[in-house]
């Protein structure tokens, strides 16, 4: 008999909630019953957002709310400055060159965070920059950038700011109305404790000028359409009907908890799940911009990265991540983001500890469980 436990970033482990509100029989979504729970998921989510602008649910993943910003704010021809610093960065680049739209890139050393004032320089000398499209949380790196400052740059230009929320919102702070996000885009299986399945993005008005004025082709994705139907508390095609049903008792417990209380419990889960790397002698990969959703640490010489999250997840049941691109089989990476508790993050060090050890890493035994715990011990 084995456990298993979800320490992935996305995936995350779901809420009994969440489990018992998805094996509800399912209602017909043309109706006052679907309605309400449209009108409690998009309040709901603008709690989270901390927006008072319009958030649309998409039924993709956050890929297609991410593919959703490119193609209603741009047309082909139109210029956009993409932040690059992993590989979700990455993902606005290749979205961009998709659609026939200029991708002006600022290359970011993995493990960094962008400088606001390279955003500030590039569009004071290029002014035909439409949008600039940066991420909260580079998942591949377990980095934060600093949004708060990019907005202030931004928000005097004619560019709009996008941010890729996906793997950030729910577990890092982000006010997107204070600084100036103009689209923030998020995702249901990560900080938002559901299956993967639900795309989310917000719209600020300045953003909705350019979507009504793209000349890019769309339909499924056609956020006007989005627009038309909210307005009637609707969706324009089909929805996900039992994930929103779902994300309404997730975004329940979020409230519930308050936001303040849940950004301080991921403050906490990631500073102990760090200091817990750190007493393996292990290397933060991200030391100056670490994430509060996702642990980046580097893979001592001499251990086969990927034969240790393989060892982890099928001999003790315990899923971590590993590098991506090129840094697979260099990183682990270690979520604590969602429905995770301190004993989940101890129960995961520990099986980090003993598999390191049997892969001949030397370090005193127990030393991450220790120091974990040491965090979580203090007020």
């Amino acid at each position: 008999m084995r456990k298993n436990y979800l320490l992935t970033p996305g995936p995350t482990p779901l809420p009994p909630q969440v489990l018992e509100a998805m094996s509800r029989p399912i209602i017909h979504h043309r109706t006052p019953q679907f309605q309400g729970e449209i009108k409690k998921a998009t309040e709901g989510l603008k709690y989270i957002f901390q927006t008072k602008n319009d958030v649309f649910i998409l039924a993709s993943s956050g890929t297609g709310a991410m593919e959703a910003a490119v193609i209603n704010l741009l047309s082909a021809g139109d210029t956009a400055l993409v932040v690059q610093g992993g590989k979700f960065g990455e993902r606005w680049t290749e979205l961009c060159k998709a659609y026939g739209i200029a991708a002006e890139v600022i290359d970011v050393e993995w493990g960094k965070a962008v400088d606001p004032k390279e955003i500030e320089k590039r569009l004071k000398t290029n002014p035909k920059i439409k949008a600039v499209f940066t991420t909260l949380c580079e998942t591949s790196t377990g980095v934060t950038n600093d949004i708060r400052g990019i907005g202030e740059v931004v928000k005097n230009t004619e560019a709009v700011l996008v941010v890729d929320a996906i793997s950030g919102l729910g577990a890092i702070e982000i006010k997107t109305d204070e600084w100036s996000c103009d689209m923030v885009i998020s995702g249901s299986q990560k900080g938002l404790m559901l299956p993967p399945g639900l795309g989310f993005i917000s719209v600020s008005q300045k953003a909705f000028k350019l979507i009504e004025a793209s000349k890019s082709p769309r339909y499924y994705f056609d956020l006007r359409k989005s627009k038309k139907a909210l307005d009637k508390t609707d969706t324009p095609f089909t929805p996900a009907i039992t994930l929103i049903i779902a994300l309404n008792e997730a975004l329940e417990m979020m409230k519930q908890d308050g936001l303040e209380n849940t950004f301080a419990r991921h403050k906490k889960m990631a500073e102990a799940t760090r200091s817990a790397v750190k007493a393996l002698d292990l290397e933060l990969f991200a030391p100056s911009a670490a994430s509060d959703a996702v642990t980046a640490a580097k893979v001592p010489q001499g251990i086969d990265g990927e034969k240790l999250v393989k060892t982890m997840r099928d001999t003790y049941g315990i899923t971590i991540a590993g590098g991506q691109d090129e840094m697979k089989g260099k990183l682990i990476r270690i979520a604590h983001m969602g429905f995770i508790e301190e004993f989940d993050i101890i129960t995961g060090i520990s099986c980090l500890e003993k598999v390191l050890y049997q892969m001949g890493h030397k370090f005193n035994l127990g030393a991450g469980v220790k120091a974990a715990e040491e965090v979580f011990l203090k007020n």
